[in-house]
């Protein structure tokens, strides 16, 4: 096993020279009969627990300045999870730590070790011909009577893959989905038989989510085969409207694949757990001897649990350089798994008959969610930390700080080979509580509070719930996330918030700052490096370094995808200095009162460089996973114009534009005016955002161009840089309606540079940085940019100095062009003013 770092142990060193405290050992030969002394140390921390437990309830003089539970290096299996109660609480003066002792690795581990495999030397059916003679067979552990049931298996230390039938990161499209039959079809694939579907479950890609469903049947009908599924997931799975399975020409459906059994054990690195028949399959890859392998299968769910209550929390304990692994998590094996989002899975879902809700008016489903079990999971406590800590090869949730929650830290640590997400923290909505509706408890000490999350590694997480995330946050109150780097993650690195409601609730003064995310949307869209939802006041994202999204292979929506995404509900974020390549972000059915300022690939590269970990903890890195060879995407920025036509009485002030600009990541100077219109000229990568938000402005039509057939460009034209800082003037007018004629226009100036260069000589000299025309149906818009300071009255009659062909091609185009509506007789272009 790999030493522990010395930047760590220098740490920890420093943490352990405090005379006055209480000191309890443990070691892996101790016995808990033993005093707990460094010479004759316990064998548990469930025992140090105790001794120090009853320190503090005889008020012994030896806990004046703390209790040290001093655990010496080893693998520590845990046969139950290790719980804090209130009365292990410690004090400010007088805290309660749990460290690693000095250069030192300890494990607590909920796994068990698998041994005494063979080759298998005899047929098995439903074995593939190709697996015979390479396969390793053992009998499965017995726990607690019966064999023991597992989802992960980890072999020295890497999870291999649970048999399914398509090979590495390979899945197929289903056929169809039938909600009313619940059942799936899915194509037949050669020389893989479906007929043992025993334990057999079927993983489908939906949006942002998977889910997880058990086989109960295999109908083959023609080339196809129809399943159904078990309950209740699959009365959730058909009934529930979002996500659900997408059917598509054009992306292409739903991915799926099947999974747990033998007929799909083919090919290395593949295991088969065989319930009926109380036997372990394992294909070892080229490099694994086995015997000499470790390998580990999870049996606990939780590993450590620090439970208080509302008013008797568990205080002051903490964690130092303890490396937590081999959690499992059994209820997809038992009852399904169909989230919601963020790994919440649902326990009722539908779609509603009759939309609305008193909250939400239009809200048109319904849904009760779970909370996956955590590896460690903490409710009702206060000034606990986990500090220098591993969180590694677990099956969901890595770390989980619940309800009731306040000044709690988690700084330092490594979350890395993570089923579902590294961190969550914050309440989700209780079992009994609708999704939809606000948390504003009466009792405010259930809300989580002041928590920092903060100079963490998390890598390689999500990588069995791909709909999980890096870190989650609820319904949080002052929390500050500050200077970790994710990477590696199946969907969004950081999420936070709950609900999607612009009401007041909980939540509000989040800090969301100094961050490094890359590497994410491995397999999921609809998808950023920072989500939010809800209305939070007082909350900021700044100086946030967000980039390098995969190329997600099975995506619904290819392009649904984006580096920062307030979603429904999200206000009053101050949103400002985050690095991204692009601007493409996404502002979905937004609340009022966010601010946008200054993000983008211009933020200056000091923010850039600060992101993420903080130098001394940068000795993480070297524990990233390796990246996918998948490749990043690239936004591709074009330029658009939306047009608004309002009733002439209606049209916004220029203050509501302004606040709508603020709100809507719009610089002011991009909204223009002209009689009873609005045009906006932006990014083509604000499209999505404002083909939403723009219909609160209330106007009866929206029109987008986004047809730019014209685009005369100063540095390819020129052949001379443009300069820094230019204005746009902005003019429209429409096609006759002659579409011989319009054909002609078009028909010019496509070929305007080669047969009339004379016309692009022009604009060079009149210092034009770009001249670009747009066309909706036979509207025209034209943009001119000239630079900062000048007037196009100064500049516009250098195109026709000693060139007679710019009034030759003036005079032509004018039997093309007429006024848009409300224009006066013979007048033909309008100029729309920017709002002031």
């Amino acid at each position: 096993m790999r030493r522990i770092s010395v930047a760590i142990l220098t740490i920890l060193s420093l943490s352990c020279l405090k005379a006055s405290a209480a000191d309890i050992y443990v070691s892996i030969n101790g016995s808990d009969a033993n005093l707990g002394t460094k010479e004759k140390p316990l064998a548990t921390l469930h025992s140090a627990i105790r001794k120090a437990r009853e320190l503090r309830r005889l008020n012994d003089i030896s806990v004046k300045g703390g209790i040290r539970i001093i655990i010496s290096k080893g693998f520590y299996q845990l046969h139950e999870p290790v719980v804090l109660r209130p009365e292990d609480s410690g004090t400010k003066d007088s805290p309660t730590e749990i460290i690693s002792a000095l250069n030192e690795k300890v494990i607590l581990s909920g796994g068990v070790q698998i041994k005494n495999w063979k080759k298998l030397n005899q047929t098995v059916a439903g074995l593939p011909k190709e697996s015979i003679g390479k396969v390793w067979v053992t009998d499965i552990p017995n726990l607690d009577g019966g064999d023991l049931q597992f989802r992960q298996l980890w072999v020295n230390g890497n999870k291999a893959v649970r048999a399914k039938n398509y090979n590495g990161e390979q899945m197929g499209r289903i056929l169809s989905w039938d909600s009313e039959k619940q059942t799936c079809k899915v194509p037949l694939q050669k020389n893989i038989s479906l007929a043992n579907i025993k334990g057999m479950e079927m993983l489908i890609h939906q949006w942002w989510a998977i889910a997880n469903l058990r086989v109960k049947s295999v109908k083959i009908v023609g080339n196809a085969a129809e399943l159904s599924f078990m309950q209740p997931e699959s009365r959730i799975q058909s009934e529930h409207p979002w996500p659900a399975p997408w059917i598509s020409d054009k992306t292409g459906n739903s991915a799926f694949y099947l999974t747990n059994a033998i007929q799909f054990l083919n090919e290395p690195g593949e295991w088969f757990e065989d319930l009926q028949n109380h036997k372990l399959y394992y294909w070892p890859k080229a490099s694994e001897n086995m015997l000499n392998t470790e390998i580990i299968a999870p049996a606990l769910e939780n590993l450590v649990k620090i439970e208080g209550t509302v008013d008797q929390p568990v205080s002051y304990v903490s964690f130092k350089g303890i490396s937590f692994q081999h959690s499992t998590w059994l209820r997809p094996s038992k009852q399904g798994h169909v989230p919601h989002q963020a790994g919440m899975y649902m326990l009722d879902a539908y779609k509603l008959e009759k939309a609305g809700t008193p909250d939400k008016p239009t809200l048109e489903n319904q849904a009760w969610v779970g909370r996956p079990a955590a590896a460690v999971e903490v409710s009702y406590a206060n000034n606990t930390t986990f500090r220098y800590c591993r969180f590694e090869h677990l099956a969901s949730t890595g770390l989980d700080y619940k309800k009731g929650t306040a000044e709690n830290e988690i700084k330092g640590n490594l979350f890395k080979d993570i089923g579902g997400s590294a961190i969550l923290i914050g309440t989700f909505s209780d079992e009994a509580t609708e999704v939809h509706l606000p948390y504003n408890p009466t009792d405010q000490r259930e809300i989580s509070t002041n928590n920092t999350i903060e100079n963490n590694l998390i890598t390689s997480v999500t990588n069995e719930d791909w709909g999980a995330v890096g870190i989650g946050a609820g319904y949080v109150r002052g929390i500050k996330i500050l200077h970790n780097e994710i990477n590696d993650v199946s969907y969004s690195g950081i999420s936070v918030g709950w609900g999607w409601t612009k009401t007041k609730n909980a939540m509000e003064n989040n800090t969301i700052s100094g961050n490094k995310i890359h590497h994410y949307g491995k397999h999921m869209y609809d998808v950023a490096g920072i989500y939010t939802l809800s209305a939070q006041p007082g909350s900021f994202i700044t100086d946030n370094l967000v980039d390098s999204i995969y190329k997600a292979p099975y995506s619904h929506l290819p392009e649904h995808w984006f580096y920062l995404y307030t979603d429904e509900g999200s206000s009053y974020f101050t949103i400002k200095n985050n690095w991204t390549p692009t601007e493409k972000y996404l502002q979905n059915a937004n609340g009022p009162g966010n601010l946008w300022e200054s993000n983008g690939p211009k933020v200056t590269d000091h923010i850039k460089q600060n992101a993420g970990l903080e130098k001394p903890f940068q000795y993480l890195l070297k524990e990233k996973a390796s990246y996918s060879k998948r490749g990043i995407n690239q936004a591709v920025d074009q330029s658009v114009v939306f047009e608004l036509l309002f009733k002439s009485d209606n049209l916004p002030g220029n203050s509501t534009l302004k606040t709508f600009a603020r709100e809507n990541n719009l610089l002011p100077g991009s909204i223009y005016k002209w009689n009873n219109r609005l045009v906006i000229y932006t990014s083509s990568l604000k499209v999505e955002s404002l083909q939403q938000t723009l219909k609160r402005l209330n106007a009866i039509e929206i029109k987008l161009y986004d047809n730019l057939f014209y685009d005369f460009d100063r540095e390819k034209n020129c052949g001379d840089k443009p300069v820094a800082e230019w204005d746009n003037i902005i003019l429209s007018a429409n096609l006759v309606k002659d579409e011989k004629l319009q054909k002609e226009y078009l028909a010019y100036h496509k070929t305007q540079f080669e047969k009339w260069p004379e016309i692009s000589k022009g604009f060079c000299r009149a210092e034009f940085q770009r001249l670009a025309i747009f066309k909706n149906d036979r509207q025209l818009m034209l943009i001119i940019s000239i630079p900062r300071g000048k007037s196009l009255d100064e500049l516009n009659p250098k195109t026709t100095e000693n060139n007679p062909k710019v009034d030759e091609w003036n005079a032509i185009m004018k039997k093309y062009q007429e006024g848009i509506e409300g224009t006066k007789p013979q007048e033909v272009w309008v100029f729309f003013k920017p709002i002031e």
